[in-house]
């Protein structure tokens, strides 16, 4: 691995005592309300998720489209050449590792939860106005419905997704190995914002933690209850909170132990293995699913999403007032969002050595094609059932997503070694989801040191654990959504003040190179 500078390898945190308990108050106090009393909580969690995404909707949708050009003309102008790390820095790791982690980091247990169930979700339950279907029960129509549910799946999970991730995971690490500061959203905006309060910064450093704790805290539920729902098919274990409890606790310790041995031990081989494990599930699918057909659907699938590219990036239900999108795209964006300051500091802290262009193609191109392969083997191959098969998924799916994935591999051969394979598959994306969460928050609350401690990591991994368990208790998948869009939603602000800077001091470092270069 090729060296890094000395402000990456701090062996010693420093605490800051407003960020950690502010954040640690903040959580207690979700996790309170949470568990005060259930019925109550998850009434006001829905009207939560209601009010947010009905008044703030506009927001979600602006911020992911102005991340997602920025990242554009990063990418194809002179912008693109400066080096993370400056012009003689090497790359810390190799491309197989870093795509292994960023993406175990990044997307995990999400494709395996949504990957059979949003394409059958979208295909039996379409939105009215998205796009105009008449005869949707006829074989043309159905047809109509399956290409847009593929449309919309990608819209979630591909280019605005990781945009997100791309823009704040660039200004975390080219202040920190360009400008020699801490890895932190703290220190970015301080450098980009000399003036801004330190109030400021602390409360948005408490934001970043919360909002990091509540979105690896929805995926670990969503993971939680896949493996229960596995465990139920496979062993007949009871579909229970208590089930799901002992399961978010058992793999909370197994993330504790990976985040102990750290980056380059625990998360880097952990990443890797999930990654091959994947691998091996979604070749299992194409080979014995109808695979020339998977072939086609893809060609396809792609060139619908950027026919439609525009118009699903900037739709809003405004002239209809559905509520199709508060539980989907909105819900999505947020999630992302909330995941930014863990993803983003994550794949910043395995970035070095990157220039600006690789990064975004590295953290935009790659992932998104890697996703919509893996929607189309598992999406579309469930499509195939419903449309030309045996059929049934459609009920499975709207019955309960998290068996989803279950039934639909009841469909294929050796179904119980491939369902025992996706329930490892899912605690192995758990793990690495808990450890990587624990490993970031544990550096956001030490102002951006690196190497945080090991009892501030185990502290966070535990927070991560007990706030899943807690809302699945409160309010189920519902609770969890709710807690990822009420944090999502601030943060996109700062996400925009974080572009705006990186803009600049890019613009900036790019000129002193090219004067640099002119002069000698």
């Amino acid at each position: 691995m090729a060296s890094q500078p000395d402000n990456a390898a701090s062996p010693i945190a420093d605490f800051k005592p407003t960020v950690f308990f502010g954040a640690i108050a903040a959580i207690g106090a979700l996790i309170a309300f949470a568990l005060y009393d259930t019925t109550v909580a998850a009434a006001r969690f829905q009207a939560i998720q209601d009010w947010a995404t009905h008044s703030f909707g506009w927001l979600l949708v602006g911020t992911v489209n102005v991340l997602l050009i920025a990242c554009a003309y990063f990418a194809f102008s002179r912008l693109g050449n400066v080096r993370l790390g400056g012009r003689d820095a090497k790359p810390a790791y190799g491309a197989l590792s870093w795509f292994a982690m960023l993406f175990s980091a990044g997307m995990g247990i999400g494709l395996l939860f949504y990957g059979v169930a949003e394409p059958v979700m979208h295909f039996a339950n379409p939105p009215i106005s998205a796009f105009s279907n008449p005869g949707a029960t006829l074989p043309q129509g159905l047809a109509r419905n399956a290409q847009h549910a593929m449309g919309l799946t990608f819209l979630h999970w591909g280019l605005h997704a990781w945009a997100i991730y791309a823009i704040i995971g660039l200004g975390l690490g080219y202040i920190s190995y360009n400008k020699g500061l801490t890895l932190s959203i703290g220190a970015f905006l301080r450098a980009a914002y000399p003036r801004i309060p330190t109030l400021l910064v602390d409360a948005i450093d408490v934001l970043a933690i919360t909002a990091t704790v509540c979105g690896v805290a929805a995926s670990l539920g969503f993971g939680a209850s896949q493996i229960n729902a596995g465990l139920t098919l496979l062993a007949g274990v009871p579909d229970s909170g208590m089930v799901k409890a002992i399961i978010i606790v058992v793999v909370t310790g197994l993330a504790t132990l990976s985040v102990a041995f750290g980056l380059d031990v625990g998360i880097k081989r952990l990443s890797e293995g999930n990654m091959v494990l994947a691998l091996a599930l979604a070749l299992f699918v194409f080979v014995t699913g109808p695979t020339v057909y998977l072939l086609d659907s893809f060609i396809q699938n792609i060139g619908y999403y950027v026919q439609r590219f525009v118009y699903f990036s900037t739709w809003t239900e405004s002239y209809t007032k559905e509520d199709w999108q508060s539980a989907w795209t909105l819900f999505y964006y947020a999630w992302w969002i909330s995941w930014s300051p863990f993803v983003g500091i994550f794949i910043a802290r395995i970035s070095y050595g990157r220039t600006v262009r690789e990064f975004i193609a590295g953290t935009l191109l790659v992932p998104s094609l890697f996703t919509f392969a893996w929607m189309t083997i598992f999406g579309d191959s469930a499509l195939h059932i419903e449309l030309f098969g045996a059929g049934g998924l459609s009920q499975a799916v709207n019955a309960s997503m998290p068996d989803a994935l279950f039934a639909f591999l009841h469909h294929f051969p050796f179904s119980t070694i491939a369902s025992g394979l996706a329930i490892l598959i899912v605690a192995t994306f758990f793990v690495t989801s808990a450890d990587s969460g624990a490993l970031v928050t544990a550096m956001i609350a030490s102002g951006g040191q690196q190497e945080a401690r090991f009892v501030p990591r185990v502290t966070w991994a535990i927070a991560i654990g007990i706030l899943a368990g807690a809302l699945l208790y409160a309010g189920g998948l519902g609770a969890l959504q709710t807690a990822a869009i009420v944090t999502g939603l601030p943060f996109a602000l700062v996400l925009l003040a974080i572009c705006l800077g990186l803009t600049r001091m890019l613009k900036a470092e790019a000129a002193e190179a090219e004067q640099h270069g002119a002069a000698s």
